[in-house]
């Protein structure tokens, strides 16, 4: 009987603490349920079609919700200005912005520098030495060229100068006015090349271009469909429409070429709990998975960090960029621009 009544005792026990278990699991889960999900607010230049991506992407991976603020370049100075003046509660952790307007919110003092051991690898070409920003991939200019054209050649045009001496070619190329990384290839020139050698490659080019588009994709397309020889274009357009079966080919300039430089840069004033969680995502940035993330939506951009498979995947990862910075006041790439279309465009 005392066998039995041990035995009672014991499984009795082990109910209790079954039940116990249970109760505190129940309860652990109600607190997750109940706890707000941790929260960054980023201001960025980027598409919102981009930023969905990245925060979808990093919310499922990290439990962190990026709150993206898509702005105009100005707007975002304005803003981060700002908090420096004021502070507030709604103060943004970080910037994920094109490589100017990192240049002059650093110079301006509304950035604090971060260094870690993901974005020391990055080259120095694409990042601020003393860590004020930090570039997480690029998207150069090139040469997307229809194959069926390149069968027509005994040499193909692999530099600025050849392009616009090659006779008999149909170019397709957004507008200058149109779109940033475009406006970006016309002062980059000028910054490499000089006003006059500038000028006259567009003066030589201007005759064979079909269509100045309105959209990055517009000239591939066109390339892709044999309505133009040859799209000037980003590689991220480029690198799609082959994806998708179009007979197209990549020349990269060997004499360089601009390129969209986007990075990071932590904000000046930031609460430290959201300065923390902003330079976590900062490093994710640099990963294979955020690459992933972007490339399984079809957009696909140069990784600047040289120790991810995506960077070791692209062909052109060794292709030459310019290196003089396009560092032009507002005048003054108005001023050029307006000589442009006066003297090339509507000319």
């Amino acid at each position: 009987m005392r066998r039995y009544t041990s035995l009672l005792l014991t499984a009795f026990c082990l109910f209790m603490l079954v039940v116990a278990g249970s109760a505190y699991f129940a309860g652990a889960g109600q607190d997750a349920v109940r706890r707000p999900m941790r929260e960054v607010t980023v201001y960025t230049t980027l598409p919102a079609e981009h930023a969905s991506i990245l925060t979808a992407a990093y919310e499922e991976a990290k439990g962190v919700r990026i709150n993206f603020v898509p702005l105009a370049s100005e707007e975002i100075l304005n803003r981060l200005k700002s908090q420096v003046e004021n502070g507030g509660d709604q103060a943004a952790a970080m910037v994920l912005a094109d490589k100017e307007t990192l240049t002059r919110a650093a110079a301006a003092g509304y950035l604090v520098p971060y260094i870690s051991e993901a974005g020391d690898q990055v080259p120095e070409s694409f990042r601020q030495s003393d860590g004020y920003w930090t570039g997480v991939w690029y998207d150069p200019i090139v040469f997307c060229m229809n194959r069926d054209y390149l069968l027509t050649l005994s040499r193909v045009p692999d530099t600025w100068k050849d392009l616009a001496a090659q006779p008999q070619m149909r170019v397709g190329i957004t507008d200058f006015l149109a779109a940033d990384a475009s406006a970006n290839l016309f002062m980059s020139m000028l910054a490499q090349f000089g006003d006059a050698a500038t000028y006259d490659i567009w003066r030589q080019i201007h005759p064979k271009v079909v269509q100045y588009a309105r959209y990055l994709s517009n000239p591939v397309r066109q390339a892709g469909m044999g309505e133009v020889d040859v799209a000037i274009a980003v590689e991220s357009e480029a690198v799609r429409y082959m994806q998708g079966g179009y007979p197209l080919k990549i020349v990269y300039p060997a004499d360089g070429t601009a390129a969209m430089i986007t990075g990071t840069g932590i904000a000046f004033r930031a609460k430290n709990t959201d300065a923390a969680a902003a330079k976590e995502f900062a490093d994710w940035l640099l990963t294979d998975e955020a690459q992933q993330a972007l490339q399984t939506q079809d957009f696909y951009f140069v990784p600047t960090n040289p120790g991810t498979l995506a960077y070791k995947s692209f062909a052109g990862k060794n292709m030459i960029l310019f290196d003089q910075p396009a560092m032009f006041t507002a005048q003054q790439k108005h001023d050029f621009l307006d000589r442009w279309v006066k003297e090339v465009r509507f000319k």
